[in-house]
């Protein structure tokens, strides 16, 4: 025999809106009688890499070709941040071919995001593809699909990014780097915002802390960009420590770090004991 309002009072609130419904918080609204409640549904998200050059992990590698990375680390990363996510193997540079590929994608995709094909190398056909799935009606003037825009940010890595709709249903549609690290900064920046959006939840970019630069060399910085460099954040010290160089293609030193460092685009060198914003990942 139990206590009536022992566990919840008439009037009390139960669970606030935003929570994320666990086992726990299922079996609450059971015990107070709610047998339905209103939810945002994990956003289904289809990641898709392009490029010819690409090749599946265990496959054999051929001159010019490399293994696709970005789309099992984009994947994981939707995943991470709480998505439903597809992943699509390497689509090859062609227009028409990634185009039709999007397009059966978007019956099961609340967000697409895309890497690789957004520079201005003669490859680069993603913009030409998603460019022309936004191209307005010739009656109405009115872009069915929505459209998507090309931009250079005054970043690094990560300058070249694209976002926009597509589709009947205007689904949103982010198009990142093909580099790695470029493609992973990008997500964490842009991409898991949008998905955690989408899922209402009150904290939707990771946490930012202030740290002190590790002893070692001073970390220099294109003037303009805001640069993010990988790191290894330490909290009993409050220091942070860079792992590898400043390229876009180092993945060993993205799997070591646990960090962005984050330099201004005012800033172009930093020295050793200097505070830096650091970007704490997982």
């Amino acid at each position: 025999v139990r206590a009536r309002g022992s566990d919840v009072r008439a009037g009390d609130r139960a669970l606030s809106a935003g929570t994320v419904l666990g086992p726990p918080q299922i079996a609450l609204l059971a015990a107070v009688g709610r047998g339905t409640v209103k939810v945002r549904p994990r956003p289904r998200v289809v990641v898709m890499s392009t490029g010819s050059e690409l090749v599946q992990p265990g496959e054999s590698l051929a001159d010019g070709q490399i293994f696709d990375s970005n789309s099992f680390a984009l994947t994981a990363a939707a995943r991470d941040a709480g998505a439903l996510a597809y992943r699509v193997g390497a689509v090859a540079d062609d227009a028409e071919t990634l185009r039709s590929t999007i397009e059966d994608q978007l019956i099961r995709a609340d967000l697409v995001v895309t890497t690789g094909g957004v520079s201005v190398g003669a490859y680069d056909v993603v913009k030409e593809a998603l460019t022309s799935l936004g191209d307005p009606d010739e009656e109405t003037g009115v872009a069915a699909g929505g459209g998507v825009e090309f931009r250079k940010l005054a970043m690094q890595p990560g300058k070249p990014q694209g976002f926009g709709t597509i589709g009947p249903d205007h689904t949103p549609l982010l198009a990142l780097p093909g580099n790695p690290v470029s493609s992973y900064v990008s997500f964490e920046l842009f991409v898991r915002p949008a998905i955690r959006t989408l899922m209402g939840l009150p904290e939707v970019h990771r946490p930012l802390t202030r740290a002190q630069l590790a002893a070692g060399k001073a970390l220099g910085s294109p003037a303009g960009r805001r640069q993010f460099l990988r790191g290894k954040y330490d909290a009993e010290t409050g220091t942070v420590t860079p792992v590898g160089g400043a390229g876009s293609h180092l993945v060993a030193a993205l799997a070591h770090a646990d960090a962005l460092i984050v330099v201004p685009e005012d800033v172009t060198s930093v020295e050793p004991g200097t505070d830096v914003d650091v970007v704490l990942l997982g």
